[in-house]
């Protein structure tokens, strides 16, 4: 292999990655390449020799340093063939892609519609690639939402507040579930689980009237709006509530040890697999062990063991 390109979304350990990828080419002679602004750049040829000095001082950066957008013209095939004749006609050997499910699904038609060597990486704060255990940017994700929740209930102690805090996860609960319990919270809801409003606001009055009068509760934004949640705690219990919607600061900041780690293994081990001359596959680590999925699993819906989601929950009451 002589060449190859490298394509992500942004999420925190990204660039750790990026990192990773150009020096470990550096060390093979390979030349890297980024691609700018995602799928889009992909499409419009925008390409970005990278150096080692490129990737200098970049391990501890949010985001990522080659930009990113969502793409819709990538599902249009005559944007496809823009794509990949950009990638043939620059002479790339190989394509790896940083992303979530949605940048998995576009390398997957890459490596299976047109046949050019794609290596994914699970990158996605809300951890759901099927077959991965911890994808690069949830960890951070994570302990940078339970560093808000923390300073909220400050604020629900002192003034004795119920607090409904919702956090990213459209269709996977895993941050709501780990912030719930590793910060104290009562109650979490998460689109994985059904749930039962009534239930929970009945707890709610009794341990009002025990004089608990300050309750957090977590909800993943794929589960209900936190409004939602409150207006129906004001409703059915006549106490006060306060909604606070953590957003986008979940993509961001420094990343933690653990996602730069992560990062720099999973970009090591992908260049490696396309310099072997692997291609349509996905890398993990799964137990500290470095293995790999094909790229059409890992898009598949992720599985949920909802026994242990249940055991968890228990946890909360």
């Amino acid at each position: 292999m002589d060449k190859l390109a490298i394509l992500t979304r942004d999420c925190a350990g990204v660039n750790a990655c990026i990192r990773s990828i150009v020096r470990t080419c550096d060390k093979l002679d390979i030349q890297s390449f980024g691609v700018i602004k995602g799928y889009e750049g992909l499409i419009d040829g925008n390409f970005k020799k990278l150096s080692r000095n490129d990737v200098s001082g970049i391990i501890n950066k949010g985001g990522t340093i080659l930009k990113t957008s969502r793409s819709k013209r990538f599902y249009n095939e005559i944007f496809q063939k823009n794509a990949i004749d950009n990638l043939r006609n620059n002479n790339f050997d190989g394509l790896i892609v940083v992303g979530g499910n949605g940048s998995l699904t576009a390398a997957n038609i890459i490596y299976e519609k047109y046949d050019f060597p794609v290596i994914g990486i699970p990158a996605t704060i809300d951890n759901d690639i099927n077959g991965v255990k911890l994808t690069l940017g949830a960890d951070t994700a994570v302990n940078v939402a339970l560093d808000a929740l923390d300073k909220i209930r400050d604020t629900a102690t002192s003034l004795e507040r119920i607090f409904i805090v919702e956090v990213m996860g459209r269709k996977c609960g895993y941050i709501a579930l780990q912030v719930a319990l590793s910060g104290g919270c009562e109650e979490v809801l998460i689109p994985e689980m059904d749930f039962n409003y009534d239930k929970m606001c009945e707890e709610i009055k009794i341990g009002n009237n025990r004089g608990k009068h300050s309750w957090i509760i977590i909800v993943a934004e794929g589960a209900a709006k936190a409004s939602e949640v409150s207006d129906i705690i004001k409703e059915k219990t006549g106490l006060e509530t306060r909604i606070a919607v953590l957003g986008h600061i979940q993509r961001g900041g420094r990343p933690t040890s653990k996602d730069r780690i992560l990062g720099a293994v999973l970009g090591n081990y992908a260049v490696n697999l396309l310099n072997e001359g692997k291609k349509g596959l996905c890398v993990r680590l799964n137990d500290n062990c470095l293995d790999t999925i094909l790229i059409k699993e890992a898009i598949q819906d992720k599985k949920i063991e909802k026994e242990i989601y249940y055991k968890l929950i228990k946890l909360l009451t």
